[in-house]
């Protein structure tokens, strides 16, 4: 018997969830299995593999899943691919915004009123900052017979990621059904039935991934790497995945040349509804004929296969992704959303970053601008003074043009973390505004580290003695080297997390370790405000 979770309850009128049970399953044809093109699944555990860029991609509520992976962790998601799905918390958390805005047009979206939130959200801490999405390659397809999300909302995919400086290859010119299009898939191009893969006579694989990436290379034939099938409670926070609506299974393809130390790519591949593992038999179909893992053989790319499960209850009977809100989940589009957190703790694990214990929650704390700041001094602290350039260039780290060393003071309001929790996780997240020269590189391996201290170093205001003060925990995290977009921090040690003040305000000092020895230096958080994420349970 699986242990119960107390964040499932129902949410919203019974009454709309029929409407949206009735109105999938006319839309959705009970499920005929067909055979496994792709190798066998094998038993097995995500581990770690040299990766790099990573990507999202899905179908349906699988690319709603996919757009709010790329928004919230856009710092971790270089780009992202979507068929047949619609703009960033389209449903604002309601059901019946979901099924009259994001799937039919009788109801406006409010794109602008998207993008606004997205961008507070951003502002504080909620998802990563809206300035890593510039430039990021975005493909979006939408078929003019799709009758389930209709040619308008895909329209507003598009859109949406357009105000952002996003790079958006918008596929739109064929009568494709509601489907994943694939040289695979056993449906003809305009149908919607099961199981949603549509052959539409052209490779949708080779635009999305070549848009993704620059460039690819022709597919393998037969796809010879490993097909693991793998434990997804392990990710889940709480560590129940059916109580997330999860299956207990996931896949990942890795491709010899992966599992043998090559430089690879990951791809997070979300099926649609009705199209998870465990949905009356599905197995394996759309992991099969996605037409990835043949991409994946010849273009060093992992791809993992989340999957989804159908709830017994009208919450979620179709095994979607959640992307409306469903069982409680508030937080389902942005940083601690259980199903996002699920997926990134699998990213995490096999990119080889830490994967901490599953935890019931998390708080995300924007440093406080008021008492934000940095401080600058001679090498060897002498002749310290608070920096004046913040509101134009940023916090300042390194060496400036005037050989003055600079540090940055951040503080963090730590008494919203509930009291009561045992923290288990803290990492900081920084975005980089401009810079100059290669402060970690001079000297070489030099560190940019994190001192804690319980409360202020001196008063909570920035002060010139703030350059030089003690701190609680000195080197209590380190920031690696990075030349644009975001970066997150290293764990914060167990003295660092003890160091954080429950009852009040907690000060960071960003510094590098040893003072550059020529002009190099980086600011960064112009626009946005670092952020203190806190896990705990």
């Amino acid at each position: 018997m699986r242990p119960p979770h107390t964040r499932r309850r129902p949410r919203g009128p019974r009454r709309l969830a029929a409407l949206l049970l009735c109105a999938a399953a006319a839309l959705f044809p009970s499920v005929t299995p067909a055979a496994a093109a792709a190798p066998t699944p094998v038993p097995g555990e995500l581990r770690p593999y040299d990766i790099g860029a990573v990507y999202s991609s899905g179908i349906s509520s699988g690319g709603y899943m996919a757009t709010q992976l790329h928004v919230a962790y856009s710092g971790t998601f270089s780009g992202s691919a979507v068929f047949a799905s619609g703009p960033y918390d389209c449903a604002q958390n309601t059901l019946a915004t979901a099924l009259n805005a994001c799937m039919n047009t009788v109801q406006d979206l409010q794109l602008a009123q998207l993008e606004q939130t997205t961008r507070n959200w951003s502002a504080q801490g909620l998802v990563d900052p809206v300035a890593n999405l510039a430039g990021d390659p975005v493909y979006v397809f939408s078929g003019s017979g799709d009758s389930t999300v209709k040619r308008p909302v895909a329209d507003a995919l598009a859109d949406y990621y357009g105000r952002f400086g996003a790079s958006v290859q918008y596929s739109r010119s064929t009568a494709a059904g509601h489907a994943w299009i694939s040289p695979l898939g056993p449906n003809s191009c305009t149908v919607t039935q099961s199981p949603f893969i549509n052959n539409c006579g052209f490779d949708a694989e080779r635009d999305l991934l070549g848009h993704l990436r620059g460039s690819v290379a022709p597919p393998a034939s037969t796809p010879a790497g490993t097909l693991i099938r793998f434990d997804q409670n392990a990710y889940a926070p709480g560590g129940s995945a059916a109580a997330l609506s999860l299956d207990d299974n996931g896949f990942v393809y890795v491709p010899k040349s992966c599992a043998e130390g090559a430089s690879c790519s990951l791809m997070v591949a979300l099926h649609g509804c009705k199209q998870g593992y465990g949905y009356q038999g599905f197995g394996t179909q759309f992991v099969d004929k996605a037409y990835l893992n043949e991409y994946a053989d010849t273009n060093d790319m992992i791809v993992l296969y989340p999957q989804a499960e159908a709830t017994t209850t009208l919450e979620n009977p179709n095994g979607c992704w959640n992307w409306w809100g469903y069982l409680g989940d508030s937080d389902y589009a942005r940083h601690g959303g259980d199903q996002i957190e699920t997926i990134m703790a699998m990213v995490r694990a096999l990119r080889g970053g830490s994967t901490p214990p599953p935890v019931a929650d998390r708080v995300t704390l924007p440093s406080l601008d008021a008492q934000d700041g940095y401080v600058k001094a001679s090498a060897d602290g002498t002749g310290a003074a608070v920096g004046t350039l913040e509101d134009t260039y940023g916090l300042a780290l390194g060496r400036g043009t005037d050989a003055k060393v600079n540090r940055t003071l951040l503080s963090f309001d730590t008494s919203r973390i509930p009291a009561g929790k045992e923290i288990t996780r803290a990492y900081l997240s920084v975005v980089r505004s401009s810079g100059a020269g290669d402060p970690w590189g001079s000297p070489a391996g030099n560190r940019l580290l994190a001192d804690v201290t319980t409360g202020c170093f001196g008063g909570c205001a920035v002060e010139a003695s703030d350059w030089s003060a003690p701190s609680t925990v000195p080197g209590g995290a380190q920031v690696a080297a990075f030349s644009s977009g975001s970066a997150t921090s290293t764990d914060l040690s167990a003295p660092a997390l003890a160091a954080l003040d429950r009852s009040g305000t907690t000060q960071v000092r960003l510094r590098f370790e040893t003072a550059p020895a020529s002009n190099a230096y980086l600011f960064v958080n112009r626009d946005t405000p670092v952020t203190l994420t806190v896990e705990y349970r």
